[in-house]
């Protein structure tokens, strides 16, 4: 682990943080505008869930090196209700806010690596990775 920063997530605010993060540190890392723009509307989604559903959490960002390849780790957490049916919230347009349901699987398509874990009445933990091209 080179370097790894936090953004508790508690606020709408929080969310707007940890975009800006998340941002700061793609941009440092040599990452394009668009892949940028990937990113921070991953961490944006991530975060907004942790808000919505767990009503606290947090969101890490982590540079990270893996077979000589630099990249971007998410990891989005939180001990908030858990979820159910993880397949049921990985298909498009499920929404249980009203919202657009782009939700986890735009996050996931946004991303090149997905991975989520999820106990009922225990938490949700999201890994994304964005590498660099």
């Amino acid at each position: 682990m080179e370097f790894q920063s936090c953004v508790k997530i508690v606020t709408e605010w929080d969310i707007v943080a940890a975009r800006q993060l998340g941002r700061n540190v793609s941009k440092e890392l040599g990452f394009g505008t668009v892949d940028q723009a990937r990113i921070t509307t991953a961490i944006s989604e991530l975060a907004r869930n942790i808000y919505l559903y767990a009503g606290k959490g947090r969101v890490c960002i982590e540079k990270i090196n893996r077979m000589g390849k630099s990249g971007l780790l998410i990891v989005a957490s939180d001990e908030g209700p858990g979820i159910a049916d993880i397949r049921k919230v990985m298909e498009d347009g499920y929404t249980t806010s009203g919202g657009l349901g782009a939700g986890l699987p735009g996050v996931k398509r946004l991303m090149d690596e997905f991975e989520i874990e999820s106990t009922v009445g225990d938490g949700t933990e999201i890994k994304a990775v964005k590498w660099l091209r």
